[in-house]
């Protein structure tokens, strides 16, 4: 594992689990985050018409967000310090699994290349705050089903992961910093207003 590797923590789960409000916590706390691939896809190719749909060309879908993962892993090596990811490459072969699609070889590739911390984070199925919207379209079965796909993939490409429990923001943002060893940074220890930039997030 790189030195860069042992910083990256990747938070990942099944949509609608509190995944991407903890992400955001967590850059609220002063902490680099990665902006999650599958929404900002999704968003884009609709403002376009585009087929890049999850639900119009799952495949083309997974291509999308493999390159917006590994841009966003090459953003993150030039961030200082802890960067937390909202989703991982993993997550594109849990995806393809998940569509009835094979997972292609240079994914696995993809996955073996680009790593992040070995422990990995996840956020379990949680109905009570679940919601569907135009970008959310899945059941709350469907984001079950989810989440047994992404551990099964982590697994796979050799993470150990650790449950985020169904707890407030707050306490789920205190329990991940403790466990990465970090703690929330007062405004003013902050570089400078884009110090702590979400990778991937438009400038």
């Amino acid at each position: 594992m790189t030195d860069d590797a042992a910083r990256f923590f990747v938070l990942t789960g099944g949509p609608g689990s509190g995944k991407t409000t903890l992400a955001e916590a967590l850059h609220g706390a002063g902490h680099a985050c990665s902006v999650e691939a599958g929404r900002a896809i999704i968003r884009d190719q609709i403002t376009i018409g585009g087929p890049g749909l999850p639900w119009l060309d799952p495949a083309a879908f997974a291509e999308l967000m493999l390159s917006w993962e590994m841009r966003s892993h090459a953003i993150a090596r030039c961030q200082p310090g802890i960067v937390f990811f909202d989703r991982g490459v993993p997550d594109i072969a849990g995806f393809l699994r998940l569509s009835g699609l094979p997972v292609p070889p240079h994914v696995h590739g993809a996955a073996r290349t680009f790593r992040y911390n070995k422990m990995a984070f996840i956020a379990p199925p949680w109905r009570d705050i679940f919601r569907q919207d135009q970008e959310r379209k899945q059941s709350f079965d469907e984001a079950v089903r989810t989440h047994g796909a992404m551990v099964e993939a982590y697994r796979e490409y050799g993470y150990d992961l650790v449950e985020i429990p169904r707890a407030s923001v707050q306490a789920r943002t205190t329990f991940i910093l403790e466990r990465v060893g970090a703690s929330e940074k007062p405004r003013s220890e902050t570089r400078s207003p884009t110090a702590p930039r979400r990778p991937g997030a438009a400038p």
